[in-house]
């Protein structure tokens, strides 16, 4: 009765004590050679030392430039006249810092109405 069975079993047992890893079908090995095809595809390229100054002065002009437009916006906010009443409100209604709130009335050139409506939005 279960002498057919243990023959099954033993050949299997033979099988796998001979030292050598019993192969299994290889289900993903396609996906590694899509890979390879993907990796080989893309070649090196060299970046030469002309385009690299180009695009690093072209960043650092941008930079400039950023930099020169807010330190012109910063003046020109430092232009407009506030009033410490208003600060002061600002401060106590929305319960923020004296530089947020002096900050958002010169933005809206001291209306205290419309810096109010900014900070609660």
């Amino acid at each position: 009765m279960a002498a057919e069975g243990d023959v099954d079993l033993d050949l299997e047992a033979e099988e796998n004590c001979t030292g050598k890893p019993v192969e299994k079908p290889r289900k993903h090995d396609s996906g590694a050679a899509d890979l390879e095809r993907v990796t080989d595809y893309a070649e090196e390229k060299e970046i030469s030392s002309s385009d690299l100054e180009t695009a690093m002065s072209v960043i650092g002009d941008r930079r400039s430039r950023e930099q020169k437009a807010k330190q012109e916006r910063e003046k020109e906010l430092a232009k407009v006249t506030i009033k410490k009443e208003d600060v002061e409100l600002i401060m106590a209604e929305m319960e923020i810092s004296r530089g947020v709130a002096e900050r958002s009335l010169r933005e809206h050139m001291g209306n205290v109405v419309e810096a109010l409506v900014a900070l609660t939005n």
